[in-house]
């Protein structure tokens, strides 16, 4: 303890040299649990939003589109495909499941999602009030949604046109909230549930002229696409090909454009890495000076703690200790910052309506942080720790 002791006085004899070697340690630490917290929760987001989801079928244009507007519902989809195309897909022998996906309109800058019941059921939502909508005009809000607006069961609001805010609002039709989602932390969070009829009424009511038009829309009605569960895992082998080849529509596979996206992302996180490895490796080299030259500047204060009986492997365990207790030091800081900053992202992914990301999580290979402070530390250490256990103590008395 006392070694322990003089090694931590030691360490702040120089208070700028030593605030300076735990800032780089830090940043460069907290700059990898940064990397590690995003990447873990990321992951667990895709693979919680995407699970079940074998195929997405929409509008042609970009795969990927169809995945980020359709199921993570963070990008504008390509277009509307026809219903009676849905209809016929979902007839097909290889099809388990069709779950149609309706958007055009907005609250405060939250989907309005017109569907069916099946895709709460998807995800396995629970209510935490109220019940799902029975019919048209009635409307389930997502936890994050009502927490957000202050909106409860039985009240009424009016949709915005469009994706985001801003739109011009459909005031003859108001939708009664007749219910609220448990906090799941999947997709539903951030989305209003409603009939896919709603949103047909909606759009209808705003552009029908007469009765025959109205009847034209009924004939010509659209969604926006449709989220596909296969019946067999051999559907993965034809039936993509056949709704890009027969039909009019798209079909994007979610893992395989997810894994796409994520190796684009990793261009970017790589880059954030080697930043990080130069922060720490300026860090090491900090350390390593800072400790050589404070091997130089005790002589003294070494040669005495030698003659009052200390032994080489305590002298050098003193200075080895100096170095532990700033890797330690840097541990703690750059885990809380990085906790920090990560939870700074989803607060600002959350104000953005995005991906919702967790609170503090500590992913097991966060552990591999406060370990590389050791190394580094220790690595730093191990030059100057060996020159002050050969040194000699009747050279430094001569020297005096």
């Amino acid at each position: 303890m006392k070694t322990l002791f003089f090694a931590w006085r030691y360490l702040w004899s120089r208070p700028l040299g030593a605030a300076l070697n735990l800032l780089l340690l830090s940043l460069g630490l907290a700059s990898m649990t940064f990397l590690l917290l995003v990447g873990a929760q990321l992951s667990k987001a895709f693979d919680r939003d995407l699970a079940g989801i074998d195929l997405v079928v929409g509008a042609k244009g970009s795969p990927m589109q169809l995945i980020l507007s359709g199921v993570l519902h963070i990008d504008v989809p390509p277009g509307n495909v026809p219903l009676k195309a849905v209809q016929e897909l979902a007839r097909h022998p290889l099809v388990a499941q069709v779950i149609p996906i309706s958007l055009g309109d907005n609250l405060a800058g939250y989907r309005i999602v017109g569907t069916t019941s099946a895709y709460p059921a998807h995800y396995g939502a629970q209510l935490a009030q109220g019940a799902l909508w029975t019919q048209p005009m009635q409307a389930v809000l997502g936890a994050a949604v009502a927490k957000s607006l202050g909106l409860q069961v039985g009240q009424t609001f009016i949709g915005s046109h469009g994706l985001g805010g801003g739109g011009h609002a459909h005031g003859d039709n108001a939708y009664t909230v007749v219910g609220i989602l448990a906090p799941g932390g999947s997709v539903l969070d951030r989305l209003i549930l409603t009939d896919t009829a709603s949103v047909w009424k909606v759009h209808e009511d705003a552009t029908a002229l007469d009765d025959d038009d109205r009847q034209v829309m009924e004939e010509e009605r659209e969604v926006t696409m449709a989220l596909v569960l296969y019946k067999t895992p051999m559907a993965a082998v034809s039936l993509p090909r056949y709704v890009n080849t027969s039909t009019e529509m798209q079909a994007a596979a979610p893992a395989l454009e997810i894994s796409r996206l994520l190796s684009m992302l990793g261009l970017g996180t790589d880059v954030l890495r080697a930043f990080a490895a130069v922060l720490l490796l300026t860090a090491g080299l900090s350390v390593f000076i800072a400790l050589w030259s404070a091997v130089r500047e005790r002589r003294s204060d070494l040669a005495l703690l030698r003659m009052l009986g200390a032994s080489p492997a305590k002298v050098a365990t003193l200075l080895l200790s100096e170095a532990l207790w700033l890797g330690l030091l840097a541990s703690v800081l750059g885990v809380a910052l990085g906790q920090g900053f990560a939870a700074a992202l989803a607060r600002f992914l959350s104000l953005d309506h995005s991906l919702l990301l967790g609170g503090m999580v500590w992913p097991a290979a966060l552990w591999g942080v406060p370990a590389l402070a050791l190394v580094v530390s220790l690595a730093s250490a191990v030059l100057p720790t060996v020159a002050a256990y050969r040194v000699s103590v009747l050279r430094l008395l001569q020297s005096r």
